[in-house]
């Protein structure tokens, strides 16, 4: 799916991940919604490009730290991600890349 038909505020140029656990639940102590993923709970987000290219060898990965954060709840990961279908300096598709990018202090968030 284009990014803009997820988010309205997100690129027509890019593509959504959604990023969220498949199964609802309520945590009986706090009482919040545990299918949004916490930021601090995984550290790369690796993502399919076969939806949009046709191709099952086609990833693009990212940091965790990098993802949008929802505007509600800044420690939660926003539920649609932009993802282009090509690299760029938020998105790559070579693993060992993203693993320096890990290794780094480069902090900020990928553009939507």
């Amino acid at each position: 799916m284009r990014a803009n038909k997820a988010l309205v505020r997100l690129s027509a140029e890019k593509f959504v991940t959604e990023t969220q656990r498949t199964r609802g639940g309520i945590d009986p102590e706090t009482g919040e919604d545990t299918r949004p993923y916490r930021f601090g709970e995984f550290a790369i987000l690796a993502v399919s490009m076969e939806p949009a290219t046709r191709d099952w060898s086609q990833f693009r990965y990212t940091l965790e730290r990098w993802l949008i954060p929802r505007p509600e709840n800044n420690a939660l990961v926003l539920k649609f991600q932009p993802v282009p279908l090509e690299p760029d300096d938020d998105w790559t598709d070579n693993l060992a890349t993203c693993i320096q990018w890990l290794d780094s202090d480069v902090n900020k968030t990928i553009a939507f």
